[in-house]
C-alpha cells in the first residue's frame, strides 16, 4: 500500500457532501466505514451510485473510500455519484463525455428555498379573509 495510487475527489448534492477516495481493487464500497449497502438500504440509491462504474464499464475495477456528511440519505447518494465521476475523470479523461451525456458531472443545485417572514413556509400564505 506503500506506492498505490489514489484517486481523490469531492461531490455535493442538496446540503450534502462526499470526499471520496478511489483506488485500484476489486469493486469494495466502504461508506462512512460501514459497507455502502448497509448505509444506503434503498436499492434505488445503491443504483444511483452505481451508475458511473456502468456508464465507463469500471465496475469492480475500483475500491472506494467515501466521507459522507450533511442533508439526507437521497442527498449524499447523489453527491456520492457526483464525486464518483469526478474521480474516474482523474483516472481516464476519455470518460468525460460518457459521464457528462448522463449528467453526472454537474453538481444538481436544487436546493431547499428560505422561508420568508409573514409566510408559514417557503411560499405557503396564511388563509385570506375577507371579512
Amino acid at each position: 500500500m506503500a506506492n498505490e495510487v489514489v484517486y481523490s475527489s469531492t461531490g455535493k448534492r442538496k446540503r450534502s457532501v462526499a470526499k471520496v477516495r478511489l483506488m485500484p481493487g476489486e469493486g469494495k464500497i466502504t461508506v462512512n466505514s460501514r459497507d455502502f449497502k448497509e448505509y444506503f438500504r434503498r436499492d434505488s440509491l445503491v443504483t444511483v451510485i452505481l451508475e458511473p462504474f456502468k456508464v465507463t464499464n469500471t465496475e469492480n475495477a475500483y475500491d472506494v473510500i467515501a466521507d459522507l456528511s450533511g442533508g439526507g440519505i437521497s442527498g449524499q447518494a447523489g453527491a456520492l455519484r457526483n464525486s464518483i465521476s469526478k474521480a474516474l475523470l482523474e483516472i481516464n479523461e476519455e470518460y468525460r463525455p460518457l459521464l457528462k451525456r448522463e449528467g453526472f458531472l454537474s453538481r444538481d443545485s436544487r436546493i431547499k428555498e428560505r422561508k420568508k417572514y409573514g409566510l408559514k413556509k417557503a411560499r405557503k400564505r396564511p388563509q385570506f379573509s375577507k371579512r
